[in-house]
């Protein structure tokens, strides 16, 4: 492999900091538990605080842009060097990076400490300074295929901004469906990625032969999901009917569900790094058609279905990756501790009582969701625990990363 990497210079860099799923996988992993923990004792009345937009606002854009675009800035700012052979973002400018992202989550949840509009502006700026950051290498040497990711991300800017904007605007803008934009934004990212590595991870895993992609089928996959994402980002400006939304979304499940039928999920039983990808592959597929039913059938609840995306398919996928790239990238095999199996299941079965449970006994809810939310303490307390040592030291191999 390439040495893109002084090992000198870099030993002169603080571990976490030399390279970005180091600050970013550590931080948002621990943020998602303290998040998930806060918004239980503010669903539950026992914590006296005022976030920006208050709870219910706060836990949507959190998981979202707090803890979910901490975990794709570290993966985006990690793979441009796999991507482009030149060395990724470390150092000063990292840690400057990662002070803006926690200085975000800081602001959003006191906002009475900078006032809420300079609130708004530190949050906004994180996703922007991230996208330049990856575009510089990628244009650098014309890498155009992978230059995707740079709008991608400035998409992701709109649909934030969307969503603060319902704050200041709620009579003209939808904090719910500025966070299904974003909920749907991260499922593209997800789909679009899995595309690319899980194939051949599966084959890898399994001493399989690799799945031969069909480039129609991702594309109507990705395409059904970006459509999605384009009509709820213009929801306050055009207005959409339900129907055309719950249809979008069954054809975009059954899409999901062809191709991971096609990675044959059930030869990766035995691996764990496998299973929990593929399951969580699973959720997004029979999430996203159960959820297309539910805005066409008003006896399916909506607002509960939506968690078997963003906990068992979004959650699952982000705790498979990361456990997976953290291994590889810190020199180590790819064999998680195995306790993680544990937090595989535990992020499996949150996504189960918390879609299901409301919805068979409405009256518990409370209960179901205070279980899945435990559920979500384990598996990524597991994931702090049992990796930050790893992300904290050097690499095992003695390799730059």
């Amino acid at each position: 492999m390439m040495q893109i990497t002084d090992l000198k210079k870099e030993q002169q860099i603080t571990p976490l900091f030399r390279l970005g799923f180091r600050p970013f996988f550590l931080a948002g992993a621990l943020f998602s538990v303290i998040a998930i923990f806060l918004w239980i004792m503010l669903y539950r009345g026992a914590l006296d605080i005022q976030p920006l937009g208050g709870g219910y606002w706060w836990h949507i854009h959190e998981m979202i842009f707090g803890f979910g675009c901490a975990i794709i800035a570290g993966f985006l700012l990690t793979a441009v060097q796999n991507w482009t052979g030149l060395p990724g973002v470390k150092g000063k400018l990292l840690a400057a990076l990662f002070l803006l992202w926690l200085l975000g989550r800081v602001s959003l949840l006191l906002p009475n400490i900078f006032g809420p509009a300079l609130s708004t502006v530190i949050d906004l700026a994180f996703l922007p300074c991230v996208a330049f950051i990856l575009a510089k290498p990628i244009l650098a040497i014309k890498q155009y295929r992978n230059l995707f990711f740079v709008p991608l991300l400035t998409i992701f800017t709109l649909a934030n901004a969307e969503m603060h904007a319902s704050i200041y605007y709620p009579a003209s803008i939808s904090t719910q469906y500025a966070g299904y934009a974003g909920v749907m934004l991260i499922t593209l990212l997800i789909s679009v990625m899995v595309g690319r590595v899980v194939p051949m991870f599966t084959a890898n895993g399994t001493k399989t032969t690799k799945t031969t992609p069909l480039p129609w089928l991702d594309k109507l996959t990705n395409g059904s999901l970006a459509l999605l994402t384009i009509l709820l980002l213009l929801h306050p400006i055009i207005g959409v009917n339900n129907f055309y939304i719950g249809i979008i979304l069954i054809f975009a499940g059954i899409f999901q569900a062809i191709r991971w039928l096609r990675w044959r999920p059930w030869i990766t039983l035995g691996v764990p790094l496998l299973w929990s990808l593929h399951f969580s592959i699973k959720a997004l597929a029979f999430g996203l058609t159960l959820l297309g039913f539910s805005y066409l059938i008003p006896e399916i609840p909506s607002n509960h279905i939506w968690h078997l995306i963003t906990i068992g398919g979004i959650g699952g996928v982000i705790l498979a990756m990361i456990s997976r790239v953290s291994l590889g990238h810190t020199g180590r095999t790819l064999q998680p501790p195995m306790l993680m199996s544990l937090a595989f299941a535990a992020m499996v079965l949150a996504s189960l009582i918390r879609s299901f449970g409301p919805w068979g006994l409405p009256e518990k809810t409370m209960i179901f969701i205070d279980i899945s939310g435990l559920l979500w303490l384990i598996s990524f307390g597991l994931f702090v625990i049992f990796y930050g040592p790893m992300l904290l030291k050097s690499r095992a191999d003695g390799r730059p990363g």
